[in-house]
């Protein structure tokens, strides 16, 4: 699957290279997600107590905690779907932070489910990793 992305620079010096493994990331996301794993899902997120994910009025912070709120929302296969993102913008802040924007939807049985998401991108030695998710649903 390929996911079209615009990089918008802002007089950082970023490389191509960086804009395209951060839009790999959110490949590896959404396969991950469509094979049924959630676990593999969330390589994309940096392995921290520091790790922040904000949705529906709340506030998590963990990489643990995230986990666990996508098993238990998304316990079963049924229930986790078949995901795309789109319209995404990669803007890069600095030479190891980029900032992600752009809208997931989710294909299910009984209805499609979306909104949009902000991410916060930081360059680890492991990697591009999401540091801060900022997610919503369409009403």
């Amino acid at each position: 699957m390929r996911i079209l992305a615009f990089f918008l620079f802002t007089g950082i010096a970023a490389s191509q290279t960086d804009s395209t493994a951060i839009v790999r990331v959110l490949e590896d996301q959404v396969r991950s997600w469509n094979e049924g794993d959630v676990q593999g899902y969330m390589e994309g997120y940096w392995r921290s107590e520091e790790t922040t994910f904000v949705s529906g009025g709340t506030v998590l912070r963990g990489y643990d905690r995230v986990l666990e709120r996508y098993k238990r929302s998304y316990a079963t296969r049924e229930a986790m779907g078949h995901l795309t993102f789109g319209d995404l913008s990669v803007r890069m802040l600095s030479g190891t932070t980029a900032m992600v924007a752009g809208f997931w939807r989710l294909k299910r049985r009984a209805d499609a489910p979306g909104g949009r998401f902000t991410l916060i991108l930081e360059k680890k030695p492991e990697g591009w990793r999401i540091v801060y998710d900022h997610t919503s649903s369409e009403p």
